[in-house]
């Protein structure tokens, strides 16, 4: 009586182990829990532009002196903000010489995670829990994967896009639609 039992427990084990080890598996490719352990640093210099390279054209300007050389300008900047992971760091929106635009991101510190971003969003910056699921609710634009979860780093803005419309960046994480951390950009 009892090898008939386990002849059919049997079966009924094997399907459990292979649904436990597609469930396992899942859970490893959705939160990537290795990541916590694995810092990437990327430490970028501000763009400059061909243009900014250049040395004035030869001659007086019309006002009789030498026209310095355009160099980038920072339009707004701030500080930015734990939410859901401990996040450090400051973030400038930054014109360059040639007229295109950069958020940089400046000695960044956070953790690392599965599909992180930086978004550029209308979203105000609200502090704890309330501030972590809204950059993506209203206009927001994503600027690219984050390059790495620690150093500086730029961020091309695309040319059709007025950045005087954005007040906030998040770091962003896609795959479970939270926030890193943020700052909030204010106007130079």
């Amino acid at each position: 009586m009892g090898r008939g039992r386990r002849a059919r427990i049997r079966p009924w084990m094997g399907g459990v182990l292979v649904a436990a080890v597609a469930v396992a598996g899942f859970g490893l490719y959705w939160f990537q829990p290795w990541k916590l352990w694995q810092d990437e640093t990327v430490q970028e210099a501000l763009p400059v532009t061909a243009d900014a390279g250049r040395a004035p054209a030869a001659g007086p300007s019309p006002t009789g002196s030498a026209a310095p050389p355009a160099a980038p300008v920072t339009l707004a900047s701030g500080e930015l903000i734990d939410h859901e992971h401990a996040t450090s760091g400051t973030v400038r929106l930054v014109r360059l010489a040639d007229g295109s635009h950069v958020v940089r991101v400046e000695d960044l510190d956070t953790s690392n995670g599965p599909d992180l971003r930086v978004l550029l969003s209308d979203a105000p910056v609200l502090e704890g829990r309330a501030g972590w699921h809204v950059f993506d609710d209203g206009e927001h634009i994503g600027l690219g994967s984050l390059k790495g979860n620690k150093g500086s780093q730029n961020y091309a803005v695309p040319a059709d896009i007025a950045p005087a419309r954005y007040s906030s960046v998040s770091i962003w994480c896609d795959r479970f639609d939270v926030s890193f951390g943020a700052a909030e950009l204010t106007r130079a």
